[in-house]
């Protein structure tokens, strides 16, 4: 994948974001990072404060219960929408013309819910893959590699 000079290369999971700015050319990309955020979103079990309900049926001894609700996914989608939200007003400010978000694919698809037409007119290319956690270097070599 060509990563143009200037472009902005997003890179989110659920919990931490990068903004990362080409500052090398389309050969020799040179991501530095502009942006870092991360937010603490302890697991369902540690933020719920009771387990889910249940009802029983006298009729038939059937059971069923209720789901519990995954208070952690509902953190993530959250964020996702705010790192959309966030590209939206980076666009609309004219702070890139090209972008590159790379996010594992639950990620992805909750960011493209919120994507505003100004996202996605600047949108180049999307790689599935988490890079969160990863050196510069890496997330370099996977663009070039994609």
């Amino acid at each position: 994948m060509q990563i143009p000079h200037n472009s902005v290369v997003l890179v989110a999971d659920g919990r931490k974001l990068l903004f990362l700015r080409n500052e090398g050319d389309d050969a020799y990309p040179n991501l530095v990072v502009e942006t870092a955020q991360e937010q603490d979103n302890p697991a369902t079990r540690d933020q719920a404060t009771d387990s889910a309900g249940g009802a029983s049926s006298t009729q038939g001894g059937a059971r069923s219960s209720l789901e519990q609700t995954d208070f952690h996914q509902i953190e993530e989608d959250r964020f996702a929408a705010e790192a959309a939200d966030l590209l939206k007003r980076r666009a609309l400010k004219n702070d890139f013309d090209s972008l590159i978000v790379v996010a594992p694919p639950r990620t992805l698809g909750e960011l493209r819910k919120h994507y505003h037409k100004e996202v996605s007119s600047r949108l180049a290319g999307e790689i599935d893959k988490d890079f969160t956690g990863h050196p510069i270097a890496d997330i370099e070599k996977a663009l070039k590699a994609a």
